[in-house]
């Protein structure tokens, strides 16, 4: 079997190049078919021709098996059996016969299409692909014939022993993204590669003290925005390395139809229940009510606003308990991301374990009060959240900014208690030899082993390593009471001063305060806030006071400042010195140029 490092290099490799064979399809389509529209073809042939070559090693044992029972009333069960899949097609028809007879290529093919099992045919609807075989067989531009062709070509055999799940799932990503890239559109998720998957799988099971209870691995996965579960089945690869006969299961909800469509074609070559792959948008529709899971592993977008879905979320947050936003106030329209935070936690068991990546605004975004405040409030509260790590830069395809994973157990370890173990794995990482868009940097097994042995010892503390290519990476980690995140924003006023200089009093004989001199203090929740006023105030304005109805409690996680080293700056008569040099060399100069003559 394959390293996790060689699964790591392979992607870009063979992938890659698959992709861009099967997107040469799109030489065929110009004229008829504009940029944008390639991959409304390109997608749903590749699902097919997946389908086709995985079952072609039982095509004639299954034509053979719907002979025997096409007088049964239910046979779908013996069909299933006899293609060794949850799926089959009971057409006569390969794409090879398909090219025999070219006068009749539009009736054979959609002979072909209907044969598949129900299943399937939910797959191909979704996508709307029978628009498109109409289309391909305009009299006047017919195309059919020559996708077909094209896709039998010998390098794009898609068959299970030619290439893994887990990488039929990458080259899927990767006609994704040039799909959306030939319009400008983001594609709508940061993949996460296979590198990253591993480590936030392994801190999983590092977080669980219950992943090798029994005799083998058994747990159930969700991704609440799986794409093309890509995600889920890394976690699923990474956890049959570490047990051969893991029972894992995996379940997933997606909203766009084309990444669906292909998570689910997914799940049944695996041999997975395709039933557990939901459509539907997860913050609006959650396809999973009641269900809760052992883990939850998830890449959601960051920075996509969420007013499509604000009438429905507004509507589950006015349940009792909120529903599955259970937060006194919901987050700004513009981002939804910490939405997803609270969905996954409510999905958990009671001791399940959530791995979910994030940008850096989680950390710090909104004011005390605010949704996003609230949210960090009740993980922190709570206790739910036990580590995070910051990742490398360039860790993804299609951006190249701070992410962070966040690590929430809703079964702590009793030596976690309370505390937060911030991880600095930002140079933790070996440059990729090419890179493949944004994603220049990989977590190797080094780096990943780096990572989680912090993570194990959750301690202060710095580790170091050196890669396969000899250059040196690091981890440092600290380890913070939960408590030191929480602040009292507390309003100190000042009083109003008359024309002589003497407090302003109101009705009631208290000072007024002056509306232009009111401030604020953030005074950490492990201070008194009197004591604190007294000492870091009061000195400076010994008339000022705290308007206790205004004090809200806060929480941030200074992640930045709590890694930040200071440097010691250089000493001015150094600084000086090297000044005059530089003036002594640009008088030479400009001696040389002039010839001494200015």
């Amino acid at each position: 079997m394959p390293t996790s490092d060689e699964l790591i290099k392979a992607v870009g490799a063979n992938i890659q190049e698959k992709a861009s064979l099967i997107w040469s399809v799109a030489d065929t389509l110009r004229g008829p078919y504009k940029p944008h529209e390639y991959g409304l073809v390109i997608l749903p042939m590749t699902v097919i021709k997946r389908f086709h070559d995985c079952l072609a090693p039982t095509h004639d044992k299954v034509l053979a098996e719907a002979e025997a029972k096409k007088d049964f009333a239910v046979k779908d069960g013996f069909l299933r059996e006899a293609s060794g899949y949850p799926f089959y097609n009971t057409s006569k028809f390969t794409f090879e016969t398909l090219l025999a007879d070219p006068a009749n290529i539009e009736d054979n093919f959609r002979d072909y299409v209907n044969g598949f099992s129900d299943n399937v045919a939910d797959i191909l609807a979704r996508m709307k692909f029978a628009d498109q075989i109409e289309r391909l067989c305009d009299p006047d531009a017919p195309l059919l014939y020559q996708v077909i062709k094209d896709f039998c070509k010998p390098q794009a055999d898609m068959s299970s022993s030619k290439i893994t799940a887990v990488d039929m799932g990458y080259i899927f990503e990767n006609l994704i993204q040039r799909f959306s890239e030939s319009y400008n559109e983001d594609a709508g998720a940061h993949f996460t590669s296979r590198d990253i998957v591993y480590l936030m799988t392994d801190l999983l099971i590092q977080a669980d003290p219950h992943v090798f209870d029994g005799e083998h691995i058994t747990k159930t996965v969700y991704d609440q925005t799986m794409g093309t579960s890509q995600m889920l089945g890394c976690t699923e690869e990474r956890l049959r390395q570490l047990d051969s006969e893991a029972h894992v299961t995996l379940y997933g909800q997606e909203f766009n139809p084309f990444t669906f469509g292909i998570a689910k074609a997914s799940a049944l070559i695996r041999g997975d229940d395709g039933a557990n792959m939901r459509f539907g948008d997860t913050l609006s529709a959650d396809k999973f009510d009641g269900f809760r899971f052992d883990y939850c592993i998830s890449n959601p977008p960051f920075g996509d606003p969420w007013n499509p879905q604000a009438a429905d979320v507004e509507k589950e947050h006015k349940k009792p308990g909120y529903g599955r936003f259970p937060v006194e106030k919901l987050p700004a329209k513009g981002d939804g991301q910490m939405l997803f935070v609270l969905n996954g936690l409510s999905k958990l068991k009671d001791d399940g374990v959530m791995a979910i990546v994030q940008d850096a605004s989680p950390l710090y975004k909104g004011k005390p009060g605010s949704g996003e405040d609230c949210i960090r409030r009740h993980v922190l509260e709570n206790d739910w959240l036990d580590a995070i790590v910051q990742l490398p830069n360039d860790s993804f395809y299609n951006t190249g900014i701070a992410t962070y994973v966040w690590l929430f157990s809703k079964g702590k370890a009793p030596e976690h208690a309370d505390k937060v173990l911030l991880i600095d794995a930002s140079q933790c990482f070996e440059k990729r030899r090419k890179g493949i868009g944004d994603k220049k940097n990989d977590i190797t097994k080094v780096c990943r082993d780096l990572i989680v042995q912090a993570y194990s010892e959750y301690r202060d503390g710095s580790w170091e390593a050196e890669g396969e290519n000899g250059q040196r990476v690091a981890v440092e980690a600290r380890l913070m009471e939960t408590v030191e995140f929480g602040f009292n924003r507390v309003t100190v006023e000042s009083p109003l001063l008359d024309e002589q200089g003497n407090p302003v009093l109101n009705k009631r004989g208290a000072k007024q305060p002056d509306k232009a001199k009111s401030d604020t203090e953030d005074i950490p929740l492990t201070q008194d806030i009197d004591a604190y006023i007294e000492r870091e105030v009061l000195p400076y304005n010994p008339d000022a006071w705290v308007d206790k109805k205004k004090t809200q409690v806060g929480y941030t996680i200074p992640f930045t400042r709590v890694f930040y080293k200071y440097a010691e700056l250089e000493p001015s008569a150094d600084i000086a010195q090297r000044i005059l040099e530089h003036e002594k060399t640009l008088e030479a100069s400009l001696e040389a140029l002039f010839g001494g003559e200015r």
